[in-house]
């Protein structure tokens, strides 16, 4: 029954240790056939998966705030849990609590999207926990990185390390290169964090190493497609600007490709705003001004209180320069997002 209960309590990347620890000691259940009040069939699981993609969109599009990346906790809670308690055979179980666990990562990662991190932990938690009791390692490990990111978002990069690494070990035999791939690009985020340049390269060049793998692997989960090589060059922009290297950030920005404002438009924004600060970094006002307006009128579309934290930290760093009548317009216009959407 601990498989198909949801757990309460609030953030502390202490509570991440007995669920990773559990993860990496035994990361299957032996049995997942249960028998309960009705029949779990396919058409079940074939509409719990296409919940999870089109929620998976709509949190793209427009952030973890609008209605759309809200329905997933419904769904979860409406719909999946009380079929956890339905009858089923073991494979129809172990796909049952794959898809629970991923449905848990998105309503996670929505709430992180909008600044919840002690729901967000608590949906990571529960997902790892899915995740086992399914026998998926893909899925495991997908969320095992997930929960790292947000813990490196949450200012803990030592921790953070610890758990990409753990994912990435414990799956690197049985997961998909792409998801694998994954795992080292958060390792390399939290070194980046921890000014590790030579730990950063490292990890982001296995991820690249992997990345290519799955160009030619005929078996990649559907809910990874979205990280590619383009998608990997944008996060190291990232990851170099946060070693304080604007000139390699922006040779992997050269190799980051264009991503569609209408399908990705909170990445389009947050890119904006790494640009911005990187180009600050090399004293280039001008490139900063036209990065974040662009941002801004990109993530005034979208409901993200993480996308707000990314344009106050552009703000921030224009600090400098802050009498130029520029920068106090586009920091008037942060104080106000949504009040404009011209481009």
């Amino acid at each position: 029954m601990e498989r198909r209960t949801f757990f309460t309590g609030a953030f502390a990347v202490g509570a991440y240790t007995t669920p990773v620890t559990r993860w990496l000691a035994v990361p299957a259940d032996p049995q997942a056939e249960h028998h309960g009040a009705h029949h779990v069939g396919r058409q079940d699981l074939d509409e719990l998966w296409a919940a999870a993609d089109d929620a998976r969109r709509w949190d793209q599009k427009y952030g973890g705030g609008t209605w759309k990346s809200s329905s997933v906790v419904a769904c979860l809670h409406e719909r999946a849990v009380p079929l956890l308690h339905g009858t089923y055979t073991d494979a129809v179980g172990r796909q049952l609590f794959a898809v629970t666990a991923e449905l848990a990562r998105i309503a996670g990662w929505s709430a992180l999207d909008m600044g919840h991190h002690d729901i967000a932990q608590r949906h990571f938690i529960q997902a790892l926990r899915m995740a086992r009791a399914g026998r998926n390692m893909d899925i495991g490990c997908h969320v095992l990185s997930t929960a790292a990111l947000q813990t490196t978002l949450r200012g803990y990069p030592n921790d953070a390390v610890d758990m990409a690494q753990g994912a990435f070990e414990r799956a690197r035999h049985q997961a998909a290169p792409r998801v694998l791939a994954f795992a080292r690009l958060v390792e390399a985020r939290a070194h980046a964090r921890l000014g590790d340049g030579r730990a950063a390269g490292a990890a982001l060049a296995s991820s690249e190493h992997l990345l290519e793998q799955a160009e030619t692997s005929s078996d990649e989960p559907a809910w990874i497609s979205y990280y590619t090589p383009a998608r990997m060059a944008a996060d190291a922009v990232e990851i170099h600007r946060d070693l304080g290297s604007p000139d390699a950030a922006l040779r992997w920005n050269s190799r980051a490709a264009a991503m569609s404002p209408t399908d990705f438009t909170r990445s389009v924004g947050l890119r904006m705003t790494v640009l911005a600060t990187t180009y600050l970094q090399k004293g280039d006002l001008d490139q900063a001004l036209e990065h974040g307006q662009r941002a801004l009128s990109a993530l005034s579309h979208v409901q993200s209180a993480r996308a707000g934290n990314y344009v106050t930290d552009v703000v921030r760093a224009m600090v400098p320069w802050r009498r130029d009548p520029r920068v106090r317009e586009l920091s008037r216009r942060a104080r106000n997002p949504h009040a404009t959407t011209e481009a």
